[in-house]
């Protein structure tokens, strides 16, 4: 692969996939450049991708409805020329996050205009307090099963305090415990609760992105955050049995996603279309450019498709990008073996 094309991206700000947010690639891609690059007008954003100026516009139209790119410089002639900016990146998955929560019909609303109401029969606990009251009510009556759903990625030493003891009760009694998590970020102290929590027979998984707060008692009572994001906001307590089986059908889908840390499990990597064939012909020995050209993309476009992947697995070089894919199974990298091939093939 072409080293001079890794070079410009080195400099860039790392960019996570939004396409496991519901973007397309090419939406994609053109916040990629224009995060990377600062701000562009279509024609540039195209000229820059290899790609026709029609998909451009139609990717920006998506990310402008999505609230990811705003209009840097707007011309007197018309929005077609406009010069158009990528908002932040933390600010577009934030975005994205609170999109997803309300295609799912939990979705927090606007504080000005009160809590949500999710689309059944619940009993809103109006704090975080009163949730752990409740919480701490729920858990002495468990005879078979709880279920936590977990999206913070720092727990706070309050928050340990409160659920080690009743976790450690709850095993105590046989109760099966199944803890779902994301990988903790810089910071967290949880580590030791975790060690706790599986030598005492706990069950936990992590896995990259989590839609919601949620506890599930029994399989008869669940317990839902009101805002994912702001847990200050309280819970909803729902005994609903449809809308508890549903919550249970939820916890189970990302459940049976996920990863034991302990075990040293990889994710499973689901790759596109085209990003499958793009892995293939490298592996097969095709340098960027010819790769390029058999996929009718522009080589600049193979360096972007690669850095995405790079940022999904949280891979800094192509050499580690090679070893990843392999250890995922998602290709068999012959052509990704050794530094020289990875790195040198186009020097």
């Amino acid at each position: 692969m072409a080293g001079s094309s890794t070079g410009v991206l080195a400099v860039g700000k790392s960019v996570p996939s939004l396409v496991r947010w519901g973007v397309t690639a090419d939406a994609d891609l053109v916040y990629r450049c224009l995060a990377t690059f600062g701000p562009r007008r279509a024609g540039e954003v195209a000229a820059d991708l290899g790609l026709v100026v029609r998909r451009v516009r139609v990717a920006l139209d998506e990310l402008m409805e999505a609230a990811l790119v705003q209009v840097a410089r707007e011309p007197a002639y018309g929005l077609e020329a406009a010069t158009w900016r990528a908002v932040a990146v933390d600010d577009a998955v934030m975005s994205l996050r609170r999109r997803a929560l309300r295609r799912s019909g939990v979705a927090p609303t606007n504080r000005a205009a009160g809590p949500s109401y999710p689309p059944f029969a619940a009993r809103r606990l109006p704090d975080r307090d009163s949730t752990r009251r409740r919480v701490a009510e729920l858990a002495p009556t468990e005879r078979a099963e709880q279920m936590a759903m977990n999206p913070e990625r720092i727990i706070s030493a309050e928050t340990r305090a409160v659920a080690s003891p009743l976790d450690a009760a709850a095993l105590r009694r046989g109760v099966r415990l199944l803890s779902l998590g994301r990988p903790p970020a810089d910071g967290d102290r949880s580590t030791q609760h975790t060690a706790d929590f599986a030598r005492l027979g706990g069950e936990y998984r992590e896995t990259a992105e989590l839609p919601h707060k949620l506890m599930i008692f029994d399989r008869r009572v669940a317990l839902l955050a009101v805002d994912p994001l702001d847990l200050s906001r309280g819970t909803w307590e729902v005994v609903d049995p449809a809308a508890v089986a549903s919550l249970v059908a939820l916890f189970l889908r990302h459940w049976s996603g996920a990863i034991d840390p302990r075990k040293n499990g990889v994710p499973r990597l689901v790759l596109t279309p085209r990003e499958k064939a793009l892995v293939t012909l490298l592996a097969e020995g095709h340098t960027d450019a010819s790769a390029a050209e058999r996929l009718g993309m522009s080589t600049r476009s193979v360096t972007y498709a690669l850095r995405a992947l790079m940022d999904r697995l949280g891979v800094e070089n192509r050499f580690q990008l090679g070893l990843a894919l392999g250890a995922l199974h998602a290709a068999i990298p012959p052509g990704l073996s050794t530094v020289d091939e990875i790195e040198g093939r186009d020097a």
